[in-house]
């Protein structure tokens, strides 16, 4: 199994994940282009990918999908919450139904030999998920977009070989910095972003031996820095006896290929 981040930031989430007979992207916030341009780099089409999971529907998650589904057909799987909200907001325009598949929250489902796993969390949507991954006894979860985590979550995540986790913001410079004091509680709040020191909790929790590889995404370039959320998740990850290598995911482009 392999994965990659096309782009993982406030302004857009598309993650790649692929096995040598599967390929699926978690989320489509960006441009078409984008999509297809990392693909591309990773020596696929959009016709290659056998779906595409949602964890909600928040523009930077889906902010790519309507294109793309007038153009490919490709099925889409999200929790009726957000297929709803999709629909009554007419968030994507006007796209074939029939690529959409409707799946329930905290339950397991397969495309080929990838089983995904979908678990509620909290952040301000309709009814958000995140997503564990895994094919061949190998494992990687995307974390992001939850304010507050709590023991049952992070039970579930135990015993990944890689994760991208959410370190969004700094505590201090978002209280400080440019945001309206609204928008800076709702991040701040349990259903908004894990702050480094949030995802650097989460990470000593999930820590096993097996875990080999952790991608910090969705870091906020108003609120925070790359080189400041590296060092407090690495930080407090020596702390826990965290071996695995941390590193950030590029806003803008596609990562390094980490493989499972």
């Amino acid at each position: 199994m392999r994965l990659a981040t096309i782009a993982s930031g406030s302004s857009g989430n598309c993650i790649y994940i692929g096995t040598e007979k599967r390929n699926i992207l978690i989320d489509a916030g960006i441009s078409l282009k984008r999509i297809e341009t990392g693909l591309e780099s990773l020596g696929l089409g959009v016709n290659d990918l056998d779906g595409i999971l949602i964890t909600h529907e928040h523009a930077d998650h889906i902010g790519g999908l309507g294109v793309l589904l007038r153009k490919y057909e490709v099925p889409v799987y999200l929790t009726e919450g957000t297929y709803s909200e999709i629909k009554r907001k007419n968030l994507l325009g006007k796209v074939n139904d029939e690529y959409f598949q409707v799946i329930f929250p905290d339950t397991e489902f397969s495309l080929g030999d990838i089983k995904a796993e979908s678990f509620s969390v909290s952040h301000d949507a309709a009814q958000p998920v995140v997503y564990r991954v895994t094919s061949n006894d190998h494992s990687a979860a995307v974390v992001t977009d939850l304010g507050v985590y709590d023991k049952d979550l992070a039970e579930r995540l135990c015993g990944l070989d890689a994760v991208l986790l959410e370190a969004n913001h700094d505590v201090r410079m978002l209280q400080t910095g440019p945001y309206p004091y609204p928008t800076k509680q709702r991040i701040l709040g349990e259903k908004g972003h894990l702050s480094n020191e949030s995802a650097a909790r989460l990470l000593c929790d999930i820590n096993s031996q097996r875990l080999k590889h952790v991608i910090l995404g969705h870091i906020s370039k108003i609120n925070n820095y790359v080189e400041l959320a590296l060092e407090t998740v690495r930080t407090e990850g020596r702390f826990s006896g965290c071996e695995a290598d941390v590193v950030s995911a590029p806003s803008d482009r596609l990562s390094d290929i980490i493989e499972i």
